[in-house]
């Protein structure tokens, strides 16, 4: 699954960092590859880090160089848990896992719900509420990432009604997997099995990566993935 001799842990950690290159390109934000991390010198919008550590051998200096830490919310993802940011300001968010699955739709029956691409804005809009919950969504999904050819938005449906919504990306020789998520009120089983078979018929031949935590890893080993290792978040104190 990994390509040019990386890792698939690797692979997966470059793979999320295309895909927050691309949400920061949805919102004008430039950014740049490093050898050791993925760095946008703009603080990135809400949920996405400022930096993503490609490498198991970056190094502080290689990541908190090329970042905002005076703005508020400035945050890390340590793709391979090895960072110690304390003394940068940096608190501990969270602890996460990376996944992986090789290619090919999940088995047993068809899924429960249809994916459909979101296309348009109206469309996007109805999937960052049921995304969100309740609450106003804040300001990440905007209708220019619908324009990315490496980017598909999925709306999982009940016939139709959203039931739920996925987000796939492709980006060093596979496929990312992100904000998996079931409507309020909706059952969770079918989610993932249908995200699967979309990334099958979309991106035929690549394997989906991805992280999670709690529950939402749960789910995803429920649905045929396995862990590759562990992953820390890391936000300034400030």
């Amino acid at each position: 699954m990994a390509s040019n001799g990386t890792t698939p842990l690797r692979t997966a950690a470059r793979n999320n960092a295309v895909w927050c290159a691309a949400v920061c390109r949805s919102h004008g934000i430039p950014s740049t590859f490093g050898e050791t991390a993925w760095m946008s010198a703009r603080r990135t919008p809400e949920y996405h880090p400022d930096a993503v550590t490609l490498r198991p051998d970056a190094a502080a200096a290689d990541v908190l160089s090329g970042i905002d830490t005076a703005s508020p919310g400035c945050s890390v993802k340590d793709s391979f848990a090895t960072l110690d940011l304390t003394a940068a300001g940096f608190v501990e968010l969270f602890t996460a896992q990376w996944i992986h699955r090789p290619a090919g739709p999940s088995a047993g029956a068809a899924p429960a719900l249809r994916a459909e691409p979101v296309s348009t804005a109206a469309a996007l809009r109805a999937w960052v509420a049921a995304w969100h919950g309740g609450a106003r969504a804040p300001d990440v999904f905007r209708p220019a990432l619908l324009d990315d050819p490496s980017v598909l938005v999925l709306a999982l449906r009940k016939d139709d009604d959203l039931y739920g919504g996925a987000v796939l990306n492709s980006g060093a020789g596979v496929v990312g997997a992100s904000n998996v998520f079931t409507a309020d009120g909706c059952d969770t089983a079918g989610t993932w099995s249908s995200a699967i078979t979309a990334a099958a018929e979309h991106f035929p031949g690549l394997a989906l990566v991805g992280y999670e935590h709690g529950d939402g890893l749960a789910d995803a080993l429920g649905a045929g993935f396995a862990v590759l290792g562990p992953l820390r978040i890391w936000v300034h104190g400030s």
